[in-house]
This record gives C-alpha cells, sequence and structure tokens, in this order.
C-alpha cells in the first residue's frame, strides 16, 4: 500500500482525491498512462481506482480512451454554501459591477493560503487578467487576498510568506513587513488596490464580503488598467456591492422560523431566486 512521508498508509479515499487532482485547465482530457504518471501511482492502482471513480460518475471515459472530471463533481459542489451558494447569492452583484466598469469583476474565497475563485465576468476587450473560475492564486498577491487577510493575525501573514508567494512581477510582496504593510492598507481604507500585483498592465481592486458571524468571508474584486488614478467612483461602487452581498448573505442564514424570514429560507444558503420559486421549494420540500 502507497504511505505518506511519515510512512502511515494513504487511504483510498486520498488516492482518489490524488487523482482528481491531476485534472487541471490546462489538461482537462487525460490517458490513464498519463494519470498515473501524474498522480504518482502505480499503474495496477490507478487503472483500479479510475474505473471506481468512472463508475461513480465522477470521471467519464471518453471514445479515445481519455478520461474527464465527470458531472457529479459540479453536482456535490453545487451543494456547497461557502463556493456555490455564495456565488448564487453575489451573482447579480457580480453583473450590476460588470456591467458598469466593463472589465473584470470576480469573486473569491479563502483556500488555505490562496484565493479561491467562484466567478469571473470579463469583456471580450479587458486588460489582461490572470484568474479563472477554480484557479487559485496565493493570498499574499492578489487583491480579493488581501481583503480576505485582513481580519487574519500576523502569525497567519508569516505562514503565508513561508509557504512561498509567487513572484509575478516586481511589485509582487514577498517579505513579511512588506504584506503586514499591504494588509494594514486594507484595514484602514476598507478597501484593496494592488496596482502591478500579478501583470504590470493590470491593477486589481477588492472590497469584504462579511458572512453572518461578522467575519470576511469572501472578497468581491475586479481588474482595471492600471497607470491612472484610483477612481473612487469605482471604488465605492465596489464597495456597495460588496455590502449588499453581505446583507443578502446575514438573510440568507436567517432562522428559517425567525419572524422576518424570507420565503424558502432553509434553500437560500444555496439558490437565490424569485419570490415564487423560493416558495415553491419551500412547499415541495422533501416532495
Amino acid at each position: 500500500m502507497p504511505t505518506q512521508r511519515d510512512g502511515t498508509p494513504v487511504s483510498v479515499l486520498a488516492r482518489q482525491l490524488r487523482i482528481l487532482d491531476t485534472f487541471d485547465a490546462g489538461t482537462v482530457f487525460l490517458s490513464l498512462s498519463e494519470i498515473a504518471e501524474r498522480s504518482g501511482l502505480p499503474m495496477t492502482t490507478t487503472h483500479r481506482l479510475v474505473a471506481e471513480l468512472v463508475e461513480e460518475r465522477m470521471l467519464e471515459r471518453l471514445p479515445d480512451r481519455s478520461y474527464q472530471l465527470g458531472l457529479r463533481l459540479w453536482e456535490l459542489a453545487a451543494r456547497t454554501p461557502r463556493a456555490m451558494g455564495l456565488r448564487e447569492i453575489a451573482a447579480p452583484m457580480v453583473q450590476f459591477v460588470q456591467g458598469q466598469v466593463r472589465q473584470h469583476t470576480q469573486l473569491g474565497v479563502e483556500g488555505g493560503y490562496d484565493v479561491v475563485y467562484l466567478d469571473r465576468a470579463s469583456a471580450p476587450n479587458a486588460v489582461v487578467n490572470a484568474t479563472i473560475v477554480g484557479g487559485r492564486i496565493s493570498l499574499g498577491a492578489s487583491a480579493i487576498g488581501h481583503v480576505l487577510l485582513s481580519d487574519k493575525p500576523r502569525a497567519f501573514l508569516a505562514k503565508i510568506v513561508e509557504a512561498g508567494i509567487r513572484r509575478y512581477t516586481d511589485k509582487t510582496p514577498q517579505t513579511l513587513d512588506e504584506l503586514v504593510d499591504v494588509v494594514d492598507r486594507v484595514r484602514e481604507l476598507g478597501y484593496s488596490v494592488a496596482d502591478g500585483f500579478i501583470h504590470p498592465a493590470a491593477r486589481g481592486m477588492a472590497a469584504p464580503i462579511y458572512g453572518p458571524d461578522g467575519r470576511v468571508l469572501a472578497g468581491l474584486g475586479m481588474v482595471v488598467p492600471s497607470g491612472e488614478p484610483v477612481n473612487m467612483r469605482i471604488v465605492e461602487l465596489l464597495r456597495s456591492a460588496a455590502r449588499r452581498v453581505s446583507q443578502q448573505m446575514r438573510a440568507a442564514y436567517i432562522d428559517p422560523d425567525h419572524p422576518h424570514a424570507l420565503p424558502g429560507a432553509k434553500f437560500r444558503v444555496l439558490i437565490n431566486s424569485s419570490k415564487s420559486s423560493m416558495e415553491y421549494f419551500e412547499g415541495n420540500e422533501g416532495g
């Protein structure tokens, strides 16, 4: 049985996750031998586990005998309140901001030491943007990451620096002092500006979205051209939209039995739809 570095066995689940992790944005189709090579698992083990994942619809086998991630993964992801639920609630504001700015508007949450991007709207002629939905960028390098770090202790920032922040440009924070200065600025202003941190031509901007417990849950951000003074009208647009999402998050998590609970309150952590639709979900629960 494969073992970890400390000699303890790697569980079947861990090995299956290792297989799923071989797929990324640049390699959405893989052969069995490529999966084995990228996962570091023996071919016999890979063959058996891939067959099980296909059976459970986590992977799909194509006519040319290559594999892709299965639709069931998306079905499961759609039930995660901190990802797809948040994306559903924030979607109207993402689209509203994008309609005003016409560059890139995006939504991200903390995933370990990275930002995981849940949504992005982009104009065809917008400035360069390195993010993709489902992709990751270090918390220390991105504007959304900086607002997510705004309620974290210094010790957590130190761990990010120790883990390493990819140097995209000469402006990307690399030391603890540099990162602390950036995050302190976010705490002072209530929003972040990362000018040229990812690409020299791009400026990231973000505002915090707060969860029901009052802690920073996510960041609503945009990527616009760098080199010009910060447009405070855009900043206020972004902050206002983020506040609106924060209000909707509080409403989504209100006790369904509360007298001010909205129709379909039990489902609002995952679904953001019309009043009649929410009433339908509530009335047909378990049906």
